[in-house]
């Protein structure tokens, strides 16, 4: 096991209530030259006294523990600590979890029947600032928000935010800043299509749709394609 940290070690801290559990992720782990596993725990308050005496960059966390639980714990954490990452790995992939947890903070929502590389990678993703959720939830992720999402009187896409607050006379839903045509491609982008698939459904060339891609991205101020389908939906720039 690596006792030294280098500039470029990712100091991880481990919370599940499963002792066994916990021991094999951290061995899976502490193989990666750059990360290093430095605390653990079984409930979500030890967590938070771990994140506070560590100063881990990533804090691994289920949702079902004693005392308190991974939702609450991700929370707390993320206003004491904003700079810290919250992964949430569970055995639920209910959309309902996934919503709540990212809702609180979480950067990343991940299953543990995945393989030990695509969590690596998921891990390294987060480390980059990008969000990370297994494609198994994605969709019910989606499903998730299309329920919150209502169309107006106008037959434009609003939030149900947005439709309570105009039966009162009040707007604030926010102005899409996307082109039609892309507002089409991340329509696509939602259902979980490659660049390829989109432009052979839009008949334009798959260079065309990276930049609309890097447009898109750029104009949400977000990093990555999940980010970029949760905010349009909630804001209801976009209806699936």
């Amino acid at each position: 096991m690596k006792s030294i940290h280098t500039p470029n070690t990712v100091k991880l801290v481990l919370a599940d209530d499963h002792a066994l559990f916990r021991e094999g992720l951290k061995r899976i782990l502490n193989m990666e030259d750059d990360f290093e596993v430095i605390g653990e725990c079984g409930d979500g308050i030890h967590v938070l006294e771990l994140c506070n005496e560590l100063k881990p960059d990533v804090v691994l966390m289920d949702i079902n523990m004693p005392v308190e639980n991974g939702v609450s714990a991700t929370e707390k954490i993320r206003e004491i600590f904003p700079q810290m990452k919250v992964i949430i790995l569970s055995i639920h992939d209910d959309e309902s979890y996934v919503f709540e947890t990212l809702r609180k903070g979480a950067t990343g929502y991940l299953l543990k029947d995945m393989e030990a590389s695509e969590l690596i990678n998921a891990i390294r993703t987060v480390v980059q600032g990008h969000a990370y959720i297994h494609p198994k939830v994605t969709g019910k992720l989606i499903n998730q928000l299309r329920r919150m999402t209502y169309l107006g009187g106008d037959g434009v896409a609003a939030t149900a935010e947005y439709v309570q607050e105009a039966s009162s006379g009040y707007s604030t839903m926010k102005e899409s800043p996307l082109t039609k045509r892309e507002a089409e491609v991340l329509r696509l982008m939602a259902t979980g299509k490659s660049n390829k698939l989109i432009g052979e459904n839009l008949y334009i060339s798959e260079k065309t749709v990276k930049n609309h891609v890097s447009s898109i991205l750029q104009k949400m101020e977000v990093d990555d394609r999940t980010q970029a389908v949760i905010n349009a939906v909630k804001n209801g720039w976009v209806t699936l």
